[in-house]
């Protein structure tokens, strides 16, 4: 049995859109359009056939739109996934035997190549900690579904939402908090399409207000050192927008707009 992959898109015609994305195993699709409707079926796959679970909904947020799939999702392993992913033909056997060789690991974080990170961000497997899972993204997680009961995403952050970014951080952060074993392996499961982010519109001042909720969301005791870490490593990317002092003055006012609405 395949891990059951989580999909989250928009204004979807129909569950077939799957196909592009070569998925063909078990998956639960949420798709946020203008209407309702919940619609299950099975189809044909490589391995034999496939559960499909479509979700039509008005709600709006990538995060709502994942805690949606969690609700509905019955695999005992699950992967997250956005719509503009493309799996390995083989994805479900790299899952399946990472977490057969981890198996006391909850999550696992698969390598997903992308036009910003071509490599793994490391060599060998190795268990992930709060520094090293804040270079991860959303469909590099898979995850044991009775391992994360109780955990979910923040419904503030993600495209959609107010914060835009770094609703898999926070994610992986409350895991970390619970004492969950999340480990790196970096095998290639996916890459992701040369298409233009719905989100990202540069390193502009509202980009950081929102890092700076998402800091303070992941941690508030460390929230300041990371923004200052953060304004210092990144500094090539936004130096034609802000100064360091303008990076780390937008982090804190999003801060402190997070905490007090917290």
């Amino acid at each position: 049995m395949g891990p059951e992959v989580l999909l989250s898109a928009m204004f979807l015609e129909n569950e077939d859109y799957i196909d592009t994305l070569f998925i063909h195993t078990d998956c639960v699709v949420i798709n946020q359009c203008d209407s309702e409707d919940v619609r299950r079926s099975v189809r044909d796959s490589a391995g034999g056939h496939s559960d499909i679970c479509y979700v039509k909904t008005r709600e709006r947020g990538l995060s709502k739109s994942r805690n949606m799939a969690l609700s509905y999702a019955k695999g005992p392993v699950c992967i997250l996934c956005d719509n503009d992913v493309e799996y390995v033909s083989d994805y479900d056997r790299i899952i399946n035997d990472a977490f057969s060789r981890h198996p006391d690991a909850d999550l696992i974080v698969f390598f997903v190549k992308r036009p910003e990170r071509q490599t793994p961000v490391f060599k060998h497997d190795r268990r992930m900690g709060y520094l090293s899972v804040m270079k991860i993204f959303s469909p590099e997680i898979a995850f044991k579904k009775d391992s994360i009961k109780g955990i979910s995403f923040n419904e503030m952050f993600g495209a959609g939402a107010k914060y835009f970014q770094g609703e898999e951080n926070i994610f992986l952060y409350d895991c970390l908090k619970r004492g969950k074993k999340i480990v790196y392996v970096p095998e290639m499961i996916a890459g992701v399409r040369a298409e233009q982010s719905t989100w990202f519109k540069g390193f502009d001042r509202d980009f950081f207000i929102s890092r700076g909720a998402n800091f303070a969301a992941m941690t508030r005791t460390f929230s300041i050192l990371l923004m200052i870490q953060y304004a210092v490593r990144k500094r090539k990317l936004y130096k034609d927008n802000l100064t360091m002092f303008g990076a780390l003055s937008a982090m804190l006012s999003g801060r402190r707009q997070y905490l007090d609405e917290k």
